[in-house]
């Protein structure tokens, strides 16, 4: 019998461009869908690829399906649920391959995670919340900022508007433009044609069109007579501050910086972001309304948390994650080892740090992490050497890691810590870090690969300074010790930002959650500023004076996505100018034009509750 090698262009080949366009639709399958539709549908594609050689696998899925489509419909009792989850155990544990073993596990996963979902569909025949889908862009916004309608705006050419409508929820529309990690992206509509927008792309070609502090912001309402002290100038209290101050209320700040701008401008290089840039900002934010700002103001030292309770009617306490962690290992204290975040800080202050020629160790794999490796960089470090104990600790947009990768930093993982070799010439200095060899394993609840040590020698790299990537934390000593409820270095405040216990005071953004993200801090701001003007009597609206134009019909034509470009690496990693380069008008009308325009176009609803599927 003759043998054939495989024809291209084969049904396999015609499968996969398919898929490749299938792929799509679960990436940007909408927020707000019923969780149960979701799992069903699942349940019906690994239906389709049973090869019917096992029962389990070919009976057993689909009686699961009907089960799910039982519940869904709201005809399924107690009993059938018990069913379907004795049902999938039996498949999970007697299928033959993976096709019904995953998919039964799926399922039982899906009831522990949704037993809630499962429980109204049963008792109430409708999901747990109405399910409505929304659009992705705005929902996945932290700060829900109108994305169509500035989009629309910046293709109208009205950039003054599009400034004023991304204002509308976050005063900060250069600052996102150019350090935003984007999450409105993640599941754009747009992706079920070709790929999602690029949002941060298009505001930031608007702020590059005209200055933030250029555009006027809106008329504040009448003053009510009423004070709020802000601690900290970052983000999330500059938010607060502009949002407060535009609803009438008059607002003190309080930052312990020379300037305002908290780790947007302590903790985000200026080949990032521009400190000329964010003035603008800034600017624009203190004209606003009536707020008044102290700097070289420290909490505790130049004025105590009872002084401010008693000062103000309203209190918010929006501190950033400024100190850099340590690693709890001996000499981890040596004048060269230093955690990331001081040490851009140190850079951003001016303070005059020489790598020229030096060996540079970096641990860890978010942002902070790439920003300080880039910066080394900068400071004519000989090499940047980037250690990570597992693929999943490079938490950093994908972006900038290749950026950084591009200008030189090299980068190992699977290599655990293990200790630091001072030198023996100088004791108060390390000469090396000791690394173990690590091999991947199982993977955890959370979906995160866990490692163990490999059999391999440990690994000794020379190096001349260390900087650790491993995390920051909050000066919050004093607020606690006035009373501010603490654990385990954050400050306790519910999503609508209220402190329990503590009468007239709210705090949101790094000091709540942890180290996040500018939108992430900024969206606490303004939510923090609303329910401040309700905790004091007032329901004060913000008005935006913006309006989207009219909504035109996309012919959804597959087009190419215009990226934002950047200097030849070889040339920026010489300075620390901005990287990025501006989009041309073509470019920006182009992805502008790409906008399905979702606020008026393809998001259903759904009636009485009931899912539709």
């Amino acid at each position: 019998m003759l043998r054939k090698l495989a024809v291209r262009g084969n049904i396999n080949d015609r499968m996969d461009i398919a898929l490749n366009k299938f792929r799509s639709r679960m990436t940007s399958y909408p927020p707000g869908m019923c969780p149960l539709v979701m799992y069903r549908s699942i349940l019906q594609m690994s239906m389709n690829q049973s090869c019917g050689k096992c029962v389990p696998c070919r009976d057993g899925l689909v009686e699961a399906e009907r089960m799910l489509r039982d519940i869904l419909n709201g005809d399924a009792t107690e009993e059938t649920l018990q069913k379907l989850e004795k049902l999938c155990r039996m498949i999970a544990e007697t299928a033959d391959c993976a096709v019904g073993v995953v998919a039964a596990n799926t399922i039982l996963d899906s009831l522990s995670e949704f037993a809630d979902e499962y429980e109204s569909h049963i008792k109430q025949r409708k999901c747990a919340t109405d399910s409505l889908q929304t659009v992705p862009c705005m929902t996945l916004c932290p700060a829900h900022v109108d994305v169509p309608g500035y989009v629309a705006l910046i293709k109208d050419g009205d950039y003054a508007g599009a400034i004023n409508m991304i204002r509308d929820r976050n005063p900060f529309p250069t600052a996102c433009a150019m350090v935003c990690e984007h999450p409105c992206e993640k599941k754009c509509r747009r992706s079920i044609i070709d790929h999602p927008i690029n949002i941060r792309g298009l505001k930031k070609y608007a702020v590059d069109q005209i200055a933030a502090d250029q555009v006027k912001t809106p008329k504040p309402n009448v003053m009510t007579g009423k004070t709020i002290g802000v601690v900290g100038g970052g983000p999330s209290g500059l938010t607060a501050a502009y949002f407060l101050a535009l609803m009438g209320h008059k607002v003190v700040v309080y930052d312990e910086h020379e300037k305002l701008g908290g780790m947007l401008r302590y903790g985000i290089p200026e080949y990032r972001l521009p400190k000329a840039r964010l003035d603008e900002d800034i600017r624009a934010i203190l004209a606003a309304g009536d707020i008044e700002v102290h700097t070289n103001t420290k909490i505790g030292r130049d004025i105590t948390v009872e002084e401010l309770r008693e000062k103000y009617d309203a209190v918010y306490l929006g501190l950033g994650a400024q100190l850099g962690n340590r690693m709890p290992a001996e000499n981890v204290n040596c004048k060269n080892v230093i955690p990331a975040a001081d040490f851009l800080q140190a850079v951003a202050n001016g303070e005059g740090i020489d790598l020229t020629d030096k060996r540079v160790a970096l641990i860890g794999g978010g942002n902070v992490a790439m920003d300080a490796a880039r910066t080394a960089v900068r400071l004519h470090a000989k090499t940047v050497h980037v250690f990570t104990r597992k693929r999943d600790d490079y938490t950093a947009l994908a972006s900038e890691i290749e950026s950084a990768m591009q200008e030189g930093v090299r980068f190992r993982t699977l290599l655990s810590f293990l200790h630091l070799e001072t030198d023996k010439n100088d004791p108060e200095n390390i000469c090396a870090l000791w690394l173990q060899p690590e091999i991947v394993g199982e993977y955890d609840k959370f979906g995160f690969v866990t490692t163990e040590h490999s059999s391999a020698y440990p690994y000794r790299f020379k190096c001349d300074y260390l900087i650790l990537g491993v995390g920051q934390r909050c000066d919050v000593a004093d607020f606690e010790k006035a009373g501010i409820p603490v654990n385990r270095g954050r400050i306790l405040a519910d999503e609508t930002c209220a402190i329990s216990g503590v009468d007239g005071v709210f705090s949101g953004g790094d000091c709540v959650t942890g180290p996040s993200t500018a939108i992430n801090a900024i969206a606490a701001g303004q939510v923090a500023a609303h329910n401040i003007d309700e905790y004091l009597g007032y329901h004060h609206k913000i008005f935006c004076e913006a309006a989207a134009p009219a909504a035109k019909p996309n012919k959804c034509i597959p087009t190419g996505r215009a990226e934002i470009e950047e200097r030849d690496p070889f040339e920026r990693r010489e300075d620390f100018e901005h990287v990025e380069i501006p989009m041309t008008p073509e470019e920006a009308q182009r992805e502008a034009s790409r906008c399905l325009r979702c606020d008026h176009f393809g998001c259903g609803s759904m009636e009485g509750g009931r899912c539709a599927w």
